[in-house]
């Protein structure tokens, strides 16, 4: 078949990989210059299975509630007169009872394991490479009654198959020689020695030269306009580059694309939840660059996430309910800095860092769509959330079976659109 892949991130490009390799002809059509460009483009870089809780949980509502008159909060709801969001919001709302969040997050997790299998795979049959560490990820806690309650919290993923470690902070600089120096700030850690971490950019823009070589073709600066349907059918996409043939169409677009996807009466609660970055370059000829993490963690009481990427660090945090706008200040990167310079002091160089923020494609309860719409021929796989880079080759292996006609790994109702 002739299929039109809509958008270049991490999933888009995963998924012509897939389609490609069940033989069809793939065309992946990208609004901006490059892939990788919006979601993928500097996020947390784990790979981790063992950070699959979904955000809407019992303790969400009051956390949410703070933020509006007290800053430092994971989680920032910052009110507008946007319906899109009082709506995208009264349905998470709805998600955060123990029952919801505990299915919504075994559902995830089912998806992020398959799809670390998938990852393992693809670069096997590659040779892709992304600066991937695969030595597990460090989940920190730096007071007991934050440790006592995150060892609780992890049973659920625990009983699910995932493998975990629960670790003193003496215990966790064993596993990472760079916490040596603040061991003592650790009251204790929880481990998952199979979550890795890796750089989603790399891997996607590689992934995307090797897809190229192989056949497929990518059209950057092409704007769509709409997918034309014809008895019922989406046979091509109008961009303003011209139109494209196919025999199918799939939408993997971040929360830019959701207009598109209304024209079709396919309006998914989906919405834009901006999270920050920086990628601190280090020196690797100086002997601070030891002091450096050599495996991915996330320092829980304070949410921020790191990880070593090539000769660099990247450090996210913050979930910020605000719209579509990307703007930022020096304030935004204060609570991300301190964690970073109490965990791996003297470590690169934070003038010279590259700060960055993005808007994550969430839906209510974390879980992507997957699915064929009602039109034929046309498919949808979105709303990956925070997740995206662990989902993404599982969710491209899932989303080419089921437009192949093959039975996905996955119950994919689990992933239906809504009616």
């Amino acid at each position: 078949m002739r299929i039109v892949v809509i958008g270049a991130g991490v999933v888009g490009t995963t998924l012509a990989y897939e389609l490609l390799k069940d033989g069809h002809e793939i065309t992946v059509l990208e609004r901006n210059d490059k892939p990788a460009e919006g979601t993928s483009y500097a996020n947390a870089g784990l790979i981790a299975p063992g950070h699959s809780f979904t955000w809407a949980s019992p303790k969400a509502p009051k956390i949410l509630l703070k933020s509006l008159y007290s800053g430092g909060q994971a989680l920032r709801f910052k009110p507008s007169a946007d319906p899109d969001l009082w709506i995208w919001m009264l349905r998470f709302l709805g998600e955060c009872t123990a029952s919801a969040a505990e299915r919504n997050t075994l559902i995830k997790h089912a998806l992020c394991v398959y799809s670390q299998s998938q990852l393992e795979r693809l670069t096997e049959e590659t040779g892709v490479g992304y600066h991937h560490i695969d030595k597990g990820v460090l989940y920190l806690y730096r007071n007991p009654d934050s440790f006592a309650a995150g060892r609780e919290h992890m049973k659920l993923l625990a009983d699910d198959g995932q493998q975990v470690q629960n670790l003193s902070g003496e215990e966790a600089a064993a596993v990472d020689p760079a916490l040596e120096a603040s061991k003592h700030l650790i009251a204790g850690a929880v481990y998952c020695p199979t979550d890795g971490s890796g750089d989603a950019r790399l891997f996607t823009r590689n992934l995307a030269d090797y897809v190229t070589g192989k056949g497929v073709t990518f059209k950057f600066g092409t704007e769509v306009r709409k997918v034309v349907t014809t008895g019922g059918k989406a046979t091509a996409v109008e961009t303003d580059q011209g139109a494209f043939t196919s025999d199918a169409v799939v939408f993997c677009t971040g929360v830019l694309g959701m207009d598109l996807l209304k024209q079709h009466g396919l309006g998914l609660p989906i919405y834009p939840v901006k999270g920050y970055s920086m990628t601190v370059p280090l020196d690797v000829a100086s002997p601070a660059a030891n002091r450096a993490p050599t495996v991915g963690g996330v320092d829980e009481d304070n949410l921020v996430a790191y990880a070593r990427i090539g000769d660099h660090m990247r450090l996210t945090a913050v979930a910020e309910f605000s719209g579509y706008g990307r703007s930022f200040n020096d304030k935004d990167f204060d609570s991300m800095l301190a964690s970073a310079q109490s965990l791996f002091p003297g470590v690169g160089d934070y003038a010279k860092a590259e700060k960055w923020a993005g808007l994550r494609p969430m839906t209510p309860t974390g879980i992507p769509y997957m699915d064929k719409t009602r039109t034929r021929g046309l498919y949808a796989s979105v709303g990956h959330g925070h997740m995206g880079w662990t989902m993404a080759p599982g969710s491209a292996r899932l989303m080419a079976d089921l437009i192949g006609g093959t039975k996905p790994a996955l119950p994919m109702e689990n992933f239906a659109l809504p009616n």
